[in-house]
């Protein structure tokens, strides 16, 4: 089955966005040449090792706590807080408890 993304205006609930995966982890939301928006999924003590992307990022924590370092410094997100990196900044994350993080990458064109 192919993976649906939402459409323009569609309402995403993202308790339950991507339940239709068999082991939910992460789906795209949406994806396109400008931006990638995705529901990623978290267990307690799961990581996301340190690597980096292209664009600027949010980390927007939606239900539980991560553990999230960058710049130097490890930071604790929980429930409703978020953060944002700059192009190609090193980060790593830690779920300390179950947790439901949406992440937002622009993609910006240098060449405009």
């Amino acid at each position: 089955m192919a993976t649906h993304h939402a459409s323009p205006a569609e309402i995403v609930d993202l308790e339950t966005w991507a339940q239709d995966l068999p082991e939910e982890h992460a789906k795209a939301i949406v994806k396109t040449r400008d931006m990638e928006l995705a529901r990623l999924v978290f267990r307690a003590g799961e990581e996301f090792k340190s690597h980096k992307v292209s664009g600027p990022v949010v980390v927007h924590c939606i239900s539980g706590a991560i553990e999230f370092t960058a710049m130097g410094s490890t930071k604790i997100l929980s429930s409703g807080q978020l953060l944002y990196l700059l192009s190609n900044e090193l980060h790593s994350l830690r779920a300390l408890s179950d947790a439901i993080v949406l992440l937002t990458i622009l993609f910006i064109n240098t060449n405009a």
